[in-house]
């Protein structure tokens, strides 16, 4: 567990009473303001940049020589302050009449933290990544921008996570075979923005994801899970957008029918001009590519001046990344390096021969195994979700 001091409960509560006003404004001090940290692991500015409520990874700070992201490093996106729960009390409510003997909430099987502990474990290393990853470069790089966190790339990470697959405790304890969706819902605040109170932070995911690779996690990077990336225990819904990962689980309802919350019909789908009004909710994340340099960066000039970066899908593995060094005019092959023995993000390297001094643009375009590829535009959504246009980096060589 994090050593931090912690907040009280009491000081949670008015925290998020005044949420609202505070989200409004991205970069202020609300920590101060309310009283109580929002983020409680410490956010040192050479790691990230501090938004308040969320806070965004540096991709300058990230060692090529890593594969993983520590939690110490990891993103944080909350609607609401960081709750502390203590694990001995913790309780995982399931419920619905999708289980083979049906229940309601006030029937429902509840397991404790070390009831999930002694199931059969497993580790699986993932990008986890906000669905917002990339919003700033609406405005800044195509002119149309939109509402929400500014994040540039930071918003994202690889992890290996520990936990038990959902699929195991699902079987155990038995599903109706007419199950189509599984509504997952956080012990943290009510959510309140625009003087509407939208209850705890909950979203709906299919009975097949449900099977297929979801994880209950109580682990990340060899210890428990901070406070602020879900203690004691998390859902994990690998390559799928952040959202859809509920931190503080505190129930799960099985359902024969669709379910639906704020989260999957008011937000997390695609609504604007270009869409339509009954645009799905979004499920598997882009593809995307990032610099491991700073924005702007000066480098020194070299014969052979190395680049490296990440590329990652939430539709599997990097198939390949293509660089331009002049501003997208040509592109040239990356070499990518899969030796890490994971299947998460893709590291690569380009050699950059003979750059000239001044000021350049540098472009890293990513293939998956699905045959998607970064685009060089993407088209403008309300809520800033899933920019995978290919980033335009500025570089300066001195």
């Amino acid at each position: 567990m994090n050593s931090l001091a912690r907040p009280t409960r009491r000081g949670l509560l008015a925290a998020a009473s005044v949420g609202a006003g505070l989200l409004a404004v991205p970069g202020l001090a609300q920590r101060a303001l309310a009283g109580a940290p929002f983020i409680l692991k410490p956010l040192p500015p050479q790691w990230f940049v501090d938004f308040g409520t969320n806070a965004e990874m540096r991709w300058d700070s990230v060692s090529p020589r890593l594969y993983l992201t520590s939690q110490e490093r990891l993103f944080v996106r909350d609607h609401v302050a960081t709750p502390t729960i203590d694990a001995s009390t913790y309780r995982l409510n399931i419920f619905g009449d999708g289980l083979s003997r049906p229940r309601t909430a006030d029937q429902a099987l509840s397991l404790s933290y070390a009831d999930l502990r002694r199931l059969p474990r497993t580790r699986l290393t993932t990008v986890h990544e906000c669905t917002g990853n990339g919003r700033s470069f609406f405005g800044t790089q195509q002119g149309t921008p939109a509402a929400g966190t500014q994040w540039t790339l930071g918003a994202v990470g690889a992890v290996e996570w520990e936990g038990v697959r959902l699929s195991t405790v699902l079987r155990r304890i038995g599903l109706d075979p007419r199950a189509v969706s599984i509504m997952a819902t956080g012990l943290d605040a009510n959510y309140v923005t625009g003087g509407v109170d939208y209850g705890p932070v909950r979203r709906p995911f299919s009975i097949a994801k449900a099977l297929d690779d979801a994880l209950l996690v109580w682990g990340a990077d060899g210890h428990d899970l901070l406070p602020d990336h879900g203690y004691p225990v998390r859902l994990l819904l690998p390559g799928w957008v952040g959202i859809g990962s509920i931190k503080w689980l505190g129930s799960l309802e099985a359902a024969t029918t669709e379910q639906t919350s704020p989260w999957n019909t008011k937000w997390y789908r695609m609504t604007g001009p270009t869409y339509p009004p009954d645009s799905p909710p979004l499920t598997v994340n882009p593809v995307r590519s990032a610099f491991e340099l700073a924005w702007g960066a000066a480098l020194v000039q070299r014969r052979i001046l190395p680049l490296t970066g990440r590329s990652w899908s939430g539709a599997g593995r990097i198939a390949r990344v293509d660089i331009s060094v002049d501003g997208g005019t040509t592109w040239e092959r990356a070499d990518l390096r899969h030796g890490s023995g994971h299947e998460a993000w893709t590291q690569w390297e380009y050699e950059w021969r003979r750059p000239e001094r001044g000021d350049h643009v540098v472009m890293a375009r990513a293939t998956d195994v699905a045959g998607r590829q970064q685009p060089l535009v993407t088209p403008f959504n309300d809520g800033g979700y899933f920019f995978d246009a290919v980033v335009r980096h500025p570089v300066t060589v001195v």
